[in-house]
């Protein structure tokens, strides 16, 4: 299986190369920045969106290489992992009590054709 930058979007693209030269300003134990990584795509003959560069040495000054790559990604999303049986006590809960509104109803008050609800009627 092999793999040609070539065939990703720009976007894509964009974001690998970025990604790229950050991780090797790293490995030369280089400080990341703006000008830094913008100075190896422009050595490496690539372009990419001016906002990629600035993206990049933004989050490297929030966040280390290590803690990026252990993570999985530094994305928007949603919250931590843990509560885990908390969360399925609670849903565990919410279908108990789902069960005993269903129950609750009762019939259809003479909706369809007959005053306890039960048969009749067009259904």
């Amino acid at each position: 299986m092999s793999f040609s930058i070539g065939s990703v979007s720009k976007d894509e693209h964009d974001e690998l190369v970025t990604s790229y030269a950050a991780l090797i300003l790293h490995d030369a134990e280089k400080e990341i920045t703006v000008d830094a990584i913008n100075a190896l795509i422009t050595a490496s003959g690539n372009e990419v969106a001016p906002y990629w560069a600035s993206l990049f040495a933004g989050l490297m000054g929030k966040f280390t290489v290590e803690e990026m790559l252990l993570s999985g990604g530094v994305g928007g999303g949603g919250g931590g992992g843990g509560g885990g049986a908390a969360a399925a006590a609670e849903e565990e809960e919410e279908e108990e009590e789902e069960e005993e509104e269903e129950l609750d109803m009762g019939g259809g008050g003479g909706l369809f054709g007959d005053d306890d609800g039960e048969g009749g009627g067009d259904y």
